[in-house]
């Protein structure tokens, strides 16, 4: 089973739908006009039995087979969001939103799901039930875990869950996946360090904030190098240092660090948060500063499991001969981990090209060429899993 031949009949209408998500762009649960657009197609296609307002804002339909003597249920899902980036890439269908762009193919995702339900809906050559999943917010608003909340697999009666996600630098169309851990939990910290501030010409006369903060900057590197199992990863990463005046002759009073740390591990999770908070306070403390730490718990680990993420990978095995079944975990995070805490499933990358620029990059783009390997990716699961007799 390569390419369905009809996801090439349909390339164009479905790159055509891509594009114009991408020029409209919108951020975490304020994607209206894009629900609105997926509502649409949906309905085009002849599917009646849709949801808006899920998870605030996300869209869930039914497809039903011919027949439903299995009794099953299979979610697939995208995302719909978009990043506060200002886009670079010069293309005809760059984003008209300013300070707004799809620079991690969501809208390709969204396109992608939107070509399998268009196909589903017209052939419905499986036993059972299929839900299509759009959801808002992954870029840190958490949709997945509130369509979860909104009993998204209590309500549509899911057995197992399904996603996928571009890989840039992996050939176009290729597919790519691991069993366990494949992304991490995303973490993240705010540290504020209270010193004294003084004159810099009187450094005696003050409690410097700045060295404190520098020397806690570099003593989290710690976490990696001497806390954790050197065959276990983790990413901390402090991202901003600011202090309270921007002069050239003053010593702060108060300087806050902001950054993340990601796992892939929950007991490595919680020592690299205790330890965080030692560091920071005792560091701190021994320069004479007082340290508060706010930790916050992201996005958890997404957990491919087992027996799906073969039958994942022998799906598109027969799509793309060649899946890479053993990738590499990615610390990047993913909110389709909560949906893999409440239902089997796995989640899949998809080649978006050797050539270009990486997600979350002002000049990235997805790549239209994954359109047809992405749909005959989805809609096969869904005519597999629940195969008509």
């Amino acid at each position: 089973m390569p390419i369905k031949n009809r996801f090439a009949e349909t390339h164009a209408e479905i790159t055509a739908w891509r594009r114009h998500l991408h020029q409209y762009p919108e951020l975490q649960f304020d994607v209206h006009e894009t629900a609105k657009f997926v509502e649409e197609r949906l309905r085009e296609f002849g599917i009646t039995d849709i949801t808006t307002g899920i998870g605030q804002t996300g869209v869930v339909a039914v497809i039903e087979g011919r027949n439903n003597s299995s009794g099953r249920t299979v979610g697939l899902r995208a995302d719909m969001d978009a990043l506060p980036i200002t886009e670079a890439t010069g293309l005809d269908y760059a984003s008209k939103v300013p300070g707004k762009m799809h620079a991690c193919g969501h809208d390709g995702h969204t396109a992608m799901l939107l070509g399998a339900a268009q196909y589903l809906a017209e052939t419905r050559n499986f036993d059972g039930r299929c839900v299509l999943i759009f959801q808002p917010a992954e870029e840190g608003g958490g949709g997945g875990n509130e369509m979860v909340k909104d009993g998204l697999m209590e309500r549509w009666g899911i057995d197992e869950v399904y996603g996928m996600h571009n890989m840039p630098h992996y050939p176009v169309g290729q597919f790519a996946i691991r069993k366990g851990a494949l992304l991490a939990a995303a973490d993240q910290f705010d540290i504020v360090i209270e010193g004294q501030g003084g004159h810099a010409a009187a450094p005696h006369e003050a409690v410097d904030s700045n060295l404190a903060a520098a020397h806690v900057l570099i003593a989290l590197q710690n976490i990696a190098s001497r806390n954790v199992d050197p065959v276990k990863q983790v990413v901390v990463s402090v991202c901003t240092l600011r202090s309270d005046t921007d002069s050239h002759n003053v010593l702060p009073q108060t300087v806050r660090l902001r950054g993340t740390v990601r796992t892939l591990d929950e007991d490595v999770r919680d020592l690299a948060e205790a330890r965080l908070r030692d560091i920071a306070t005792h560091t701190a403390a021994a320069h004479q500063c007082r340290a508060e730490v706010d930790y916050e718990r992201g996005y958890p680990v997404t957990v491919n499991h087992d027996a799906e993420t073969d039958f994942a990978a022998d799906i598109a095995e027969k799509i793309t001969p060649g899946v890479w079944r053993d990738t590499p975990p990615i610390m990047a995070g993913e909110d389709f981990s909560y949906m893999l805490n409440e239902r089997p499933g796995a989640y899949m990358m998809i080649g978006n090209g050797e050539e270009g620029a990486t997600v979350h990059h002002p000049k990235y783009d997805f790549n239209d060429e994954a359109i047809p390997a992405g749909c005959s990716w989805y809609a096969e699961v869904v005519e597999t899993r629940l195969k008509a007799g």
